[in-house]
């Protein structure tokens, strides 16, 4: 027990003599230093606070000013045009005091006006910088063809902005997105709509509109305008609230997403060691993330995007509510929670003000995966209350976690930096063995239902053997955010830190380190029957649905670019040939285990046509905007309905079909960015619904409009947003993405990453409960369909 009592500041006991006082200097050393460390954090975040304040000024340009202004004085040059005698003159007066003599009263009076120019200099430039990324030209421009205008703010853009910024140097400059017109966001409604229904559905939604436009919308636009003149974003502030933590149906699977490891390589069997050096990088992030180290994303090079969602990656957790749920960030923390073998553990990440080493890590992590002890009664499936309904978790949580032990437990869990899940069970990809793709996305998805602590920010998932995973929760930020996070933790993993040849951290551990804390619980039988009720509910929900995951070996980009069209367009449109004619649902089966499964496809059912067209979601970003998030992109159009019904028609010249494909892709293309730039329909609609509810408007319209379902919901998977190396000299370094659940019961998800210029991948999910729907077959006929594109402008493909 020799760790527990450096773990003890000080004993004492009282003898006749009097008080007999033992220190621990090594306890007072952590002490010391954890103070020294706290009190440098703050210093750091006042500096930075400083210098982002100033941006794209400088202490060191506010030098230069001073001086300017005081060598000119000694060239009586008088370049205030005598506002510094102005000044010196408003000064105070007397015999005593640091005014008394006139040279520093002089050079007072120029430090100030100085100053003033500074500060007017900064505002104009962030006034500049921000009409000037108001402008989006750029973006309808045909690729290769810039236009003098955009040359001309590229370089305006270049000037005002600084060489060196810190990630949220730009967010003051940043413009706010604006209001859409109501006309406009009609006119592109009804346009979206008209490929969906018949002449008949289409008047009568039409006159909706119109009676919506004329009547109702104009008052619900004043508040709207109002609200974007008060706040940094219209949207955000009420989709975090209303889409995400209002929401009262469980996060798993509905809300939470999962992303994959590297796939095609594996830097260790170890399990620990891996954990050791992630662990390890993931505080690196975090203290660049705090420092303002990382490196604003920008498009062009040139154009910076939103880096508020940021802010809340680390140490943030989702606290439910029995009406809404509540986002807790704090502003540091120096633990993870862990999970293993239905046991928690407290895990600290610091010794002193030092961070652990990875070969640290590795050790405290063994000693986890070595401990023998048992669950307490009820904590092997408590995280189930986060797998559940939030009604439910809330009223637990509040009865049966405010106080005692079970408080401190949960507080140790919600004040940690992540989650981290030690999975007894191997997950890999194998190329030989595609379900292995699918199995692996499940146990991310979802797992058990109990060893993932669904409301973290996010849950880093270790697999037996050395795999890795991640499950973030949906509020607090956007998909490329996690992305951006992951790809620096990969890439210093396999480039910076390392591992021996039997694959341990390098190194030599400090076998001095306390381990992991036990957490305690005492769980009464009601709480443990409403664990059990919240599991239930969550095996039912990961029991129903379909995951099927694949790589697409035929072609990537490279040959999609030869068609002269966008990557996103190509898949966009081969997904809508491919539901077009998805068949007829398969029977199923009973696995091993009672679960579900499907009947293998059959080449049958290629050719079976379904003949509908749906709804289609595609996530785009609005972050060129301060705060910005997502917009829709509503991928079935006009264009690309009559390009999938001359396709399956088979009686069109590929001449005509390559003409009806091109006009599809432009106009998708264009819609994707009319969405980036401000210019979507959903979003507007969305606030426009909430100002008519809280000023108990009606309006059929958008009661329509809100609960049309989205049956096909897509979202392209972002890569590359730090290249930490060259993806041409280590090709086998790539992840497979990720994906999330079905928006609609009777639709599908798909989440695809076009991952380098040879392979797509894809993650389709939909419900066995559903007769409509099939995630393995969807996916074949994403395959066909993508070979049928290729064809049609006959270029090679590599072989699979």
């Amino acid at each position: 027990m020799a760790e527990a009592h450096q773990a003890v500041a000080f004993q004492f006991t009282v003898t006749p003599e009097g008080v007999d006082f033992r220190l621990s200097r090594e306890a007072l050393k952590h002490v010391y230093l954890s103070g020294i460390n706290s009190w440098k954090k703050r210093l750091i975040r006042i500096k930075n606070g400083i210098l982002r304040g100033v941006y794209p000024g400088s202490p060191t340009s506010w030098l230069v000013v001073v001086m300017a202004t005081v060598g000119s004085s000694f060239c009586n040059v008088d370049v205030s045009l005598g506002l510094v005698g102005c000044i010196q003159r408003c000064l105070p007066q007397g015999r005593c005091g640091p005014y008394q003599t006139p040279q520093t009263r002089a050079l007072l009076s120029m430090a100030i006006f100085s100053t003033g120019v500074w500060v007017t200099g900064i505002f104009f430039f962030r006034q500049t910088l921000k009409l000037l990324l108001s402008y989006h030209g750029w973006m309808f421009e045909m690729h290769g063809k810039t236009s003098n205008l955009t040359r001309i703010w590229a370089m305006c853009v270049r000037l005002l902005s600084s060489r060196h910024p810190m990630l949220y140097s730009f967010q003051t400059s940043l413009p706010k997105l604006p209001v859409p017109r109501v006309s406009a966001t009609i006119q592109r409604y009804l346009e979206s709509v008209r490929p969906l229904l018949d002449d008949e559905e289409y008047y009568r939604m039409e006159m909706l509109a119109k009676e919506f436009q004329n009547k109702t919308a104009p008052r619900l636009q004043k508040y709207l305008v109002l609200k974007s003149w008060w706040a940094s974003n219209y949207v955000s502030d009420w989709w975090e609230e209303y889409i995400y933590l209002r929401g009262r149906s469980p996060l798993m699977v509905n809300s939470n997403y999962y992303v994959m490891d590297l796939v095609l390589i594996k830097n260790t069997d170890v399990q620990a060691a891996r954990l050791g050096n992630t662990i390890h990088a993931m505080i690196m992030y975090r203290r660049k993330l705090d420092r303002e180290e990382i490196k604003p994303v920008m498009a062009l090079g040139i154009v910076p995007m939103c880096s508020y969602q940021m802010e809340r990656m680390f140490n943030t957790t989702r606290v439910p509510g029995k009406e809404t749920d509540v986002l807790q960030h704090l502003s540091d923390s120096r633990h993870v929670a862990v999970y293993h073998k239905g046991r928690f553990f407290k895990l600290w990440l610091y010794e002193g003000s030092r961070l652990l080493k990875p070969q640290d890590l590795e050790m405290q992590f063994q000693r986890i995966l070595d401990d023998p002890s048992p669950p307490q009664p009820g904590e092997e499936k408590l995280a189930a209350l986060t797998a559940g309904g939030r009604v439910e978790w809330a009223q637990a949580r509040q009865a049966f976690f405010s106080s005692g032990k079970n408080k401190a437990a949960l507080e140790a869990i919600e004040r940690a930096a992540f989650f981290v899940a030690l999975d007894e069970e191997s997950y890999r990809y194998d190329p030989e063995d595609e379900a292995s793709l699918s199995l692996y996305g499940k146990a991310l998805l979802h797992g058990n239902c109990y060893n993932r602590w669904f409301d973290k920010s996010f849950t880093l998932i270790s697999f037996k053997n050395g795999q890795l995973g991640l499950n973030a929760e949906h509020a607090w930020a956007d998909a490329p955010i996690i992305g951006h996070l992951w790809e620096f933790v990969l890439g210093t993993d396999s480039f910076h830190l390392g591992y021996t040849e039997t694959g341990h951290c390098l190194g030599k551990p400090n076998p001095a380190l306390p381990p992991p804390t036990r957490l305690q619980w005492d769980i009464p039988k009601q709480c443990q029957a409403v664990i059990e009720s919240s599991y239930q509910v969550a095996k039912a929900l990961a029991d129903d649905v379909e995951l099927y995951c694949f790589q697409f070996l035929p072609f990537g980009k490279g040959l999609i670019k030869k068609c002269r069209t966008s990557p996103d367009a190509f898949v966009q449109i081969a997904l809508q040939l491919a539901h077009f004619r998805v068949g007829p649902h398969l029977p199923l089966l009973r696995g091993q285990g009672g679960a579900r499964v499907r009947l293998p496809d059959s080449p049958l059912c290629i050719s079976q046509d379904r003949g509908k067209f749906c709804l289609t979601y595609e996530a785009s970003m609005t972050r060129m905007f301060r705060e910005g998030r997502t917009e829709t992109v509503r991928s079935c159009t006009s264009e690309s309905t009559a390009f999938v019904q001359a396709m399956v028609e088979k009686s069109h010249a590929k001449a005509d079909l390559r003409d009806l494909f091109q006009k599809a892709a432009k106009k998708h293309q264009n819609m994707y960015r009319l969405a980036m730039t401000g210019a979507g329909i959903d979003r507007h609609l969305f606030c426009l619904y909430l100002v008519s509810k809280y000023l108990g408007v009606s309006s059929p319209f958008l009661a329509e409009v809100l609960s049309e379902p989205w049956r096909l919901s897509t979202s392209q998977i972002p890569q590359s947003q730090i290249r930490m190396f060259d993806p041409e000299q280590h090709p086998s370094h790539l992840g497979a993405g990720g994906g999330f659940g079905p928006v609609a019961d009777d639709g599908y998800g798909v989440s695809y990453m076009i991952a380098g210029e040879n392979t797509i991948f894809f993650h389709i999910s939909s419900k066995f409960s559903s007769s409509e729907t099939n995630a393995q077959r969807f996916g074949n006929h994403i395959r066909q369909a993508l070979l049928d594109l290729a064809d049609l402008f006959q270029v090679p493909k590599t072989d699979s």
